[in-house]
């Protein structure tokens, strides 16, 4: 009777060890899985947005050149609307970044060449102003694009 005993205490321990040994796993398992897609959601913020950025840069130096080309106004008007499209398409990335990735570096990454794009409408008086604001933009976009490769790289 003390072997049947024994063997059933053994049964169960063996059970519930087990247990404990797939629990682990599993919870394992879903941190990895966790971790795995906030990398991909963190790349795709950042590369959403950067495509996007670029997008509007170009809509804005379209823009700005047609100013001062002094083309007709309804192909001025055409751009306006596109920069404003392309404005707009910035936010939904914009949004996505500042939600997936908090490291404060890419944030004013982010920030800073958002910014400098933006800026480009002021900038429509020559030009050599268009062309500057279009550089530092530009140099404010690969400087997001290093920060966000630099953190997704740890």
């Amino acid at each position: 009777m003390g072997a049947t005993v024994l063997a059933i205490v053994g049964t169960l321990l063996g059970t519930v060890v087990s247990g404990l040994f797939q629990h682990t796993s599993a919870g394992r398992t879903e941190r990895v899985g966790r971790a795995e897609q906030l990398r991909k959601d963190q790349l795709e913020a950042a590369t959403a947005l950067a495509v996007a950025i670029s997008d509007h840069r170009a809509a804005m130096w379209v823009r700005g050149d047609a100013l001062l080309k002094g083309d007709p106004a309804d192909r001025v008007r055409e751009l306006r609307i596109r920069t404003q499209e392309t404005r707009s398409a910035v936010t939904r990335p914009l949004i996505a970044l500042r939600l997936h990735i908090v490291d404060p570096a890419v944030q004013a990454a982010a920030g800073a060449m958002v910014t400098a794009t933006y800026a480009m409408r002021d900038s429509y008086d020559s030009t050599e102003d268009l062309t500057q604001a279009r550089e530092t933009a530009m140099h404010a976009h690969d400087t997001f694009v290093a920060t966000a490769a630099a953190f997704l790289a740890r």
